[in-house]
């Protein structure tokens, strides 16, 4: 909200002369009568209340606010801006100032406050929101979402995941994901194994959970059984049925916690390079299974740096022939 003016300043002087409630002033100047309180309250001390004193000591105080590092550092300010145009995020910008350019800018800067100048009015103008990954022009705000769990029977958390797992030490765990596509019901169905990063892709005709179980079965009947020992999900409804997974093939299956899809990262990191070839408006009416497939044998082919420039193929053949 914003500040009281001068004017229902003077209003509030005139008013507590009048004696009038403090509810009567709110319901004048359409504020909340705590708003009124609270201003008296501070601006009253062992005299009645005055519009001028009041006003003077809010002047003051904007006065004595501590500007903040952008306006005043122009070299920050100016590196910050570059950095944005040329697509890099917050926290690389924050980190690279931190540990390489502090000497040559003089300060550092957090990636939060780097986020409040992008949506600033100011970063409106500049548009650098379109620079940012997500492109959003609004932020979103985390605390206005809901935070009920789906009805998942036998979930497991992903804290009680065993620790080999979360290391890659040995291979069969897989996480699993559905990639949507804007205003339509067909969906890819994407599987990664965790130690290969080799993924299978399979388009599903809906978010239903039974398109999704046989997604996850062609998956399994494309590799040898035995490379399936555990898959992770995220708590949308459309996994409802990973029991059907333990009871056919003996999979354990586990959880992120609720809005946490982040915790199966490796899934979430090839889905970005899948939307290289189908991209969030694509028509998906109109890509064949075929296509699918070809994307999928060209990411599974394609050497990895953190697989020492070894395919995901390579990797996951080895892991086959060795068990």
């Amino acid at each position: 909200m914003k500040h009281l003016s001068y004017e229902e300043r003077k209003i509030i002087e005139k008013m507590l002369l009048d004696r009038e409630s403090r509810r009567s002033i709110g319901k004048r100047l359409n504020r909340n009568h705590t708003v009124i309180s609270e201003e008296v309250r501070r601006h009253k001390g062992q005299l009645p209340y005055s519009a001028g004193r009041a006003q003077l000591a809010y002047e003051q105080k904007l006065k004595g606010k501590k500007k903040k590092k952008l306006e005043t550092n122009h070299k920050l300010r100016e590196y910050v801006i570059e950095k944005i145009r040329d697509d890099w995020s917050p926290e690389d910008i924050s980190k690279r100032l931190e540990k390489f350019e502090y000497r040559k800018i003089g300060e550092n800067i957090s990636y939060e406050t780097l986020y409040q100048f992008i949506y600033s009015k100011e970063g409106r103008e500049l548009r650098l929101s379109e620079h940012l990954r997500t492109g959003r022009g609004k932020r979103r705000h985390w605390s206005g979402r809901m935070k009920n769990i789906p009805r998942i029977p036998e979930r497991i958390s992903i804290h009680e995941r065993p620790e080999e797992i979360e290391g890659r030490k040995t291979f069969g765990h897989w996480e699993s994901d559905n990639m949507i596509f804007s205003k339509q019901k067909p969906c890819l169905s994407v599987e990664l194994e965790r130690k290969s990063r080799y993924c299978s892709i399979n388009k599903t005709n809906s978010k239903g959970s039974e398109e999704k179980l046989e997604a996850i079965r062609k998956t399994i009947d494309d590799l040898p059984e035995y490379l399936f020992e555990t898959m992770t999900f995220d708590n949308g409804t459309e996994n409802v049925k990973h029991t059907e997974l333990i009871k056919l093939y003996e999979i354990m299956t586990y959880f992120c916690d609720t809005y946490c899809s982040w915790q199966k990262g490796s899934v979430e990191n090839i889905n970005k390079l899948i939307r290289q070839y189908f991209p969030r408006y694509c028509n998906m009416d109109n890509v064949t299974d075929e296509e699918i497939k070809e994307v999928q044998e060209k990411l599974n082919n394609r050497p990895r740096k953190c697989l020492g420039w070894l395919t995901p193929k390579e990797v996951l053949l080895s892991g086959a022939f060795n068990t």
